[in-house]
């Protein structure tokens, strides 16, 4: 269930974004609360997070290490 903030992004809840990530939607809360992606606090408390901002983490390419040098 997405809703709309006052510039009209789409807002998305932890699973939604989980889902686009494919990982568990702790671990985006995880992501939040260490500062890697922002959220809003509804009035109930729960995190939603911009779409836009969202979309932008999808598009960069992941860094991974390698065993190798």
């Amino acid at each position: 269930m997405a809703a709309h903030s006052t510039d009209q992004d789409t807002l998305l809840t932890p699973a939604e974004v989980a889902s686009l990530f494919r990982v568990d939607p702790k671990t985006v809360t995880r992501w939040a609360k260490a500062g890697k992606i922002s959220s809003i606090r509804t009035l109930g408390g729960h995190r939603r997070y911009r779409e836009s901002e969202v979309r932008q983490l999808l598009a960069v390419p992941a860094q991974r290490t390698t065993g190798g040098r």
